[in-house]
């Protein structure tokens, strides 16, 4: 995938940005370079290849440091909602903000 200059101007726009055409030129340039880096990446064959939660184990074997999945809180939700303009029946209530 190659962009344009149309595409670095669109890209600019949308993302607010004033671009001199120098910049704009450099932007073309590494885009361009990144997308080409991510087509490299595609394009290599991974069937098969396990993903690793770690990149050094590709390299060792690493023991995972899992701690037991237990609740160290209380439920404070009263305490917390003291300090809200409008709570009821445990939720926070606001404003209406869409037309």
């Amino acid at each position: 995938m190659s962009l344009t200059p149309d595409d670095v101007s669109r890209i600019a726009h949308l993302a607010r940005l004033e671009l001199q055409p120098a910049e704009s030129e450099a932007l073309l340039g590494n885009l361009n370079d990144f997308f080409k880096i991510v087509g490299q990446m595609s394009a290599v064959d991974t069937a098969g290849i396990e993903p690793l939660y770690t990149p050094l184990s590709a390299i060792q074997q690493v023991q995972l440091r899992l701690r037991d999945d237990v609740v160290t809180e209380s439920n404070q939700r009263e305490r917390n909602q003291q300090s809200a303009p409008a709570v009821e029946d445990g939720l926070f209530l606001v404003p209406k903000v869409i037309e």
